[in-house]
């Protein structure tokens, strides 16, 4: 694939970033592209492995070595047919996804892999540029009607693969607009929104019918929708959040971090978001609870707004800056990383156990925690302990809770509709059929597998959509 050669003779280049003193100042995405020569050179690099296991890494499968080298002979359209074979979205996943097609890559072995990442971005964003990128028309129309609960990526790639089996498709979204968590927890600089504007528009020519401000169970009647449709798939979020239950976590301050981040959504979007409810980092001292994405998400928006200071803690030891490939590759290691929000400025430190919020009038002012030992414990399992006079204390008139989320909301139209759970409080369906325990009621994405990756939710997306296709006509020619 590629040159034979390429990899041997060319050395990983991929995109940058704007100076963080500029891109700090907005909101904008801040990535710098390469050049279209600069990017065949990369995608020259792709070696003909003999086994690919990028494809193994990537969630959906994406045929990466073959589009490589039609980028490397310049094939840039076909390129991009092959890309949207197996993924609706690449935009948004050449955007935020981690690229666990990079880990797996062989060249990663020398920790140089193929940029397939950057790539796959710059195919679609080269197609929607040049006017690639258009509505896809059913051959057919079946007749039958399908409800698509939640507008997120599993909804978005399920409603967009029943549109083109010639279904009626019809998207209920509870917020004020289309995209799930897309559009309102990930922060514009990571990906800006006319991203899925472009989209919708795509998918309603396609027929995709989007309702928002439509809540199932509220002020949709879950029976009616019942009655109405033929078929519907759940896709919501995983939507309840990880608590953090210490004394002083009902000071005013104290916040969940998509509350956050939503709200600097809507500024963005041009939303008004009242005074009184209004969350904002600008002269604070924040702290930051959870180390993953959402967590650097909150430390890039308090950099933007102006924060006083920003520390991120991590109840978890620190990683190793580099993972033992031996033991690893190609699977998705675990090691240090360093997001973009990351190099703005942020204080990161592990092992550490928050005890305490301590407030005045009702306001949080400091943070109280203590330092870890992690010990294997009788079942082979790490168990924390805490070190004795190891406490500490940290201002913090901000404190957000970025510490993943525990499973979808289940009031209303989950308990209404009577699905069964699984362990976790998932919605219990199978990868297969991603049928719940209730007759034509599908589930797929964080609803089905708990929080998880966008590529991921587009996967469950795509594979729910053809097992509900084949539900209403018996066989699919969907692609799993």
């Amino acid at each position: 694939m590629g040159k034979p050669t390429g990899f041997l003779e060319f050395e990983r280049n991929d995109r940058g970033y704007e100076p963080v003193e500029d891109r700090v100042k907005d909101y904008k995405e801040f990535f710098v592209p390469l050049s279209t020569d600069e990017m065949k050179v990369q995608g020259g690099r792709c070696m003909d492995c003999g086994i690919p296991y990028c494809h193994q890494g990537c969630p959906v499968n994406n045929v990466i070595p073959e589009w490589n080298d039609l980028v490397y002979s310049g094939k840039w359209r076909e390129g991009l047919s092959l890309l949207h074979t197996t993924n609706n979205f690449p935009e948004f996943t050449g955007r935020v996804c981690p690229a666990p097609c990079e880990a797996s890559c062989t060249l990663n072995l020398t920790e140089e892999p193929v940029t397939i990442k950057s790539i796959e971005c710059a195919l679609v964003d080269r197609g929607w540029e040049e006017g690639w990128i258009r509505a896809r028309l059913p051959h057919h129309r079946s007749g039958k009607r399908v409800a698509i609960v939640g507008s997120g990526p599993a909804g978005m790639a399920a409603a967009q693969q029943l549109a083109r089996a010639g279904h009626k498709v019809v998207v209920f979204e509870k917020n004020a607009r289309i995209g799930g968590l897309l559009r309102i927890g990930i922060p514009d600089f990571k990906m800006e929104k006319s991203a899925i504007d472009r989209r919708m528009a795509q998918m309603q020519a396609e027929g995709v019918e989007f309702r928002p401000n439509s809540h199932v169970g509220v002020n949709v009647d879950v029976q009616n929708m019942m009655e109405e449709f033929d078929a519907v798939a759940l896709c919501g979020g995983s939507e309840v959040p990880r608590d953090l239950p210490v004394p002083g976590r009902e000071n005013k301050g104290v916040h969940f971090a998509m509350e956050f981040l939503a709200q600097q959504n809507d500024r963005v979007a041009g939303v008004t978001v009242p005074d009184d409810v209004s969350i904002m980092a600008t002269g604070k001292h924040v702290v930051v609870i959870g180390g993953g994405d959402t967590g650097s998400d909150c430390v890039g928006t308090s950099r933007r707004q102006g924060a006083a200071s920003i520390t991120q803690l991590e109840v978890m030891p620190r990683p190793p800056e580099q993972e033992d490939k031996a033991l690893t590759w190609p699977d998705w290691p675990t090691k240090l990383r360093t997001s973009s929000s990351h190099l703005e400025g942020v204080d990161r430190d592990w092992s550490v156990l928050t005890k305490s919020v301590t407030g005045e009038n009702g306001e949080a002012k400091s943070l109280q925690a203590v330092r870890l030992d992690w010990i294997d414990g009788e079942n082979g399992r790490p168990e924390m302990k805490e070190i004795a006079g190891s406490e500490f204390e940290l201002k913090a008139d901000l404190v957000f809770l970025a510490m993943g989320f525990v499973h979808p909301m289940q009031e209303g139209l989950l308990k209404e509709l009577g699905v069964k759970f699984d362990a976790r409080g998932n919605v219990e369906a199978d990868t297969e059929e991603y049928r719940t325990s209730i007759e034509k009621v599908f589930a797929a994405g964080d609803m089905r597998r708990g929080q998880s990756l966008v590529v991921w939710a587009i996967r469950e997306g795509r594979q729910c959509a053809r097992a509900i296709d084949q539900y209403l006509m018996g066989s699919s020619e969907l692609p799993r």
